[in-house]
Order: structure tokens, then sequence, then C-alpha cells
């Protein structure tokens, strides 16, 4: 196969995440909010792997036509923001006009946080909580907290996309990157178990969510506090 066809097949595989992205929101019309779940996890698979194949096939080269990082953030937005703000709003998990609340500032705030170009740092972590609302979202689901807590929960995230607080790519972010990428598949793992059983799972699902998301939360601003030893 010709470099040129490599590369683009590595942005379809980047566009399926919009199939996976409808399929959700299918599920979520229907009010069936476990098989949503498991399709944006599908998606979140696919986004964790489509940057390294990109860079391995180098599609900047040789499928320079199409920008793979709007491509990237386009579905990002639909599986990371909206449709875990739809969730919000419908599902219960907060009473009536908290959950368009919460729906209405994730939406917004989601889409100016994408748009914002010092997304990056140099290390490939992200400034700002970089709105994987999809994560959060499934944490509120299996937890089901109060309605005050989540709210408080999701107005501190929100402020935390606009403020210079590091949060780790577990693949890209080369400290830690080891415990990272074990944390992020301890994550899946768990997030899968969760949505699987309808959100009844066993209370080690419960435990290992939560301290995988406690992790992928705080770990970036560790690193912060705790800058990295340079060579003399």
């Amino acid at each position: 196969m010709k470099k040129s066809a490599k590369a683009f097949s590595v942005h379809l595989f980047t566009a399926s995440g919009s199939a996976f992205a409808l399929f959700a929101m299918l599920a979520a019309g229907n009010n069936d909010w476990s098989i949503m779940f498991l399709w944006l996890l599908g998606a979140l698979i696919v986004d964790g792997i489509d940057g390294p194949l990109a860079r391995h096939y180098h599609v900047k080269k040789y499928a320079a036509n199409w920008d793979g990082v709007l491509l990237d953030l386009i579905i990002d937005y639909l599986t990371y923001v909206f449709i875990p703000a739809y969730a919000f709003a419908q599902s219960g998990l907060l009473p009536e006009w908290e959950g368009w609340i919460a729906a209405i500032v994730i939406s917004t705030t989601g889409v100016v946080y994408f748009a914002d170009t010092r997304m990056k740092t140099s290390d490939n972590s992200f400034s700002g909580f970089p709105g994987c609302w999809n994560m959060v979202v499934l944490v509120l689901f299996a937890l089901w907290p109060p309605a005050w807590v989540s709210m408080v929960f999701i107005a501190v995230l929100a402020l935390a996309q606009f403020f210079s607080l590091k949060f780790i790519h577990p693949v890209r972010t080369v400290r830690w990157r080891p415990l990272s990428l074990v944390m992020m598949l301890l994550w899946v793992g768990m997030a899968f178990w969760i949505g699987w059983t309808d959100f009844q799972p066993a209370p080690l699902a419960r435990i290992g969510l939560i301290i995988s998301s406690a992790y992928l939360l705080f770990a970036g601003i560790a690193q912060q506090l705790v800058p990295a030893k340079t060579a003399a």
C-alpha cells in the first residue's frame, strides 16, 4: 500500500469516531445510558490510538490535504462535550433546571476551550481541564452523588478549563508515562465494566474508577507542584 493511502486510512480511522458519536447520540435519545457510554468509550479508544498512528504514518506529509487536528477536534467536541452535555440535561442525574444549566455550561465552555490555541503545553500536556466531560459524566453516573456535589464538581472543572493548571495526556506526556498508561487502561477497563453492568458494578469497579480518575485528574497538577529534576 502506498504511503499516501496508509496516511489517508488513518484519517478514515479518526473519522470513524463520528459513527461512534452518532450511535452514542441515538442511544442517549432512547435513554439507554449504558449503551451510550459504551459507544463513547469506543470513541475514546479510537482517539487514543489515532494520534500515534498519525505520527507513525506521517499524515501531515502524505495526507496533507486533510487537517487531522481539525478532524480530531470536531469528533472530540461531539464525544467529549456535546453528547455528555445532553446526558446531563436528560438523564435525571441532576434535577431538570440544574441539568440544563450544567449542559449549557459544559457545551459553551467546552467549545471555547477547544478553540483555544494555547491548550497544549510544551510537554504535550493540556493547559486547563481538557474538556473530558465524557469521563466526568460516567464517573458521576457510576457514583450518583447528591445533585449539589455534581453541580460544584462541574462548576470547578468548567472554570479549570481557563486556568493554567496542567492535565496530563496519558499517551503523550512523557513524565510518569508508564504509570499514566496503566491508570488510563485501568480507567477504560473499569468504565467498560460499569457500562456493561448498566451502572450496577461490583464495589471493586467503583474503587478502581475512583483511583484512576483521581490520578488522571491530579497527576498534571502534581507535576506542576513537584517539577522534574534536570541534569546538572
